[in-house]
């Protein structure tokens, strides 16, 4: 597994520019939507795999038993209703869905603490109980993993991608990434197929870094398959939340899901 040095995550506490963006924005448009009787009600439970905390849902239907997606949640981990009906609807659409508490039980409650909660989740605390889980679904018979990793989790979708631990990998306003160091890696080492969705308004995946790991892997250059989408009129945690009264919001969130699926049907 590839750690990215301490200091890189230090930089921005101390006022130092970092050569990406690396501590991720509060989205914007974060709602934990609240509409009385209409609440949607999670269908997933939490189990454990491999002594990790881990949500899960299972499709109603008949289902590829070797073939799981992971779904690595954003800094509000499994505490964010949000995230978890994002579970139920992958799974909805024909997959078995893990979302392990790779966060250890400390998601973040108070966005005015993200750059000291940061330093309690480095890679080195993260990254174990992201290992076990997957390792538990080996155990299981699960030989093709998907994953899926929003703002926080898209930095280990690309760790997942750079060590080809995975079968197919997607993120949507990825964070903590370094520009474009870690999609060369992806690209000389990497036969994982690649998905991004981002926004015209996210300051930390900026359209111009977009373009950066465009240069990398577009153009035919990464031959497993790259991809990428940006979507107009929406900020930072788009494809996790969206407010219902904002038609734009709501299609944009669905246009990611909707991306992401046939990317990854094409490629498992």
């Amino acid at each position: 597994m590839i750690f990215k040095p301490f200091f890189l995550l230090v930089l921005p506490l101390l006022g130092i520019a970092s050569p990406s963006s690396f501590v991720p924005a509060a989205p914007a448009n974060l709602h934990v939507h609240n509409h009385g009787k209409d609440t949607a009600i999670p269908r997933g439970k939490i189990t454990k795999i491999n002594g990790v905390d881990t949500y899960v849902t299972l499709p109603r239907a008949t289902f590829q038993r070797n073939t799981a997606l992971v779904f690595l949640t954003d800094i509000f981990g499994l505490p964010l209703l949000e995230n978890k009906l994002l579970v139920d609807q992958w799974a909805d659409a024909g997959f078995a869905t893990y979302a392990p508490d790779y966060l250890n039980g400390d998601a973040i409650t108070d966005v005015g603490d993200i750059p000291t909660w940061i330093l309690r989740h480095g890679e080195a605390q993260t990254t174990p109980p992201l290992l076990a889980v997957l390792d538990g679904l080996r155990g299981r018979g699960v030989t093709k993993l998907a994953v899926t990793g929003y703002c926080f989790g898209g930095l280990y979708t690309t760790r997942l991608a750079q060590n080809n631990s995975i079968t197919v990998g997607s993120m949507s306003h990825p964070s903590l990434l370094t520009i474009p160091d870690d999609f060369e890696v992806i690209l000389q080492q990497s036969h994982v197929p690649i998905e991004i969705n981002n926004s015209d308004e996210d300051t930390t995946l900026t359209p111009e870094l977009a373009l950066e790991i465009d240069a990398v892997l577009g153009g035919g250059a990464y031959k497993p398959g790259y991809a990428r989408r940006e979507f107009a009129g929406v900020g930072h945690g788009f494809a996790v939340s969206a407010d219902p009264a904002d038609p734009v919001q709501v299609a944009a969130k669905k246009g990611a899901f909707d991306t992401t699926l046939k990317f990854f049907r094409a490629h498992l």
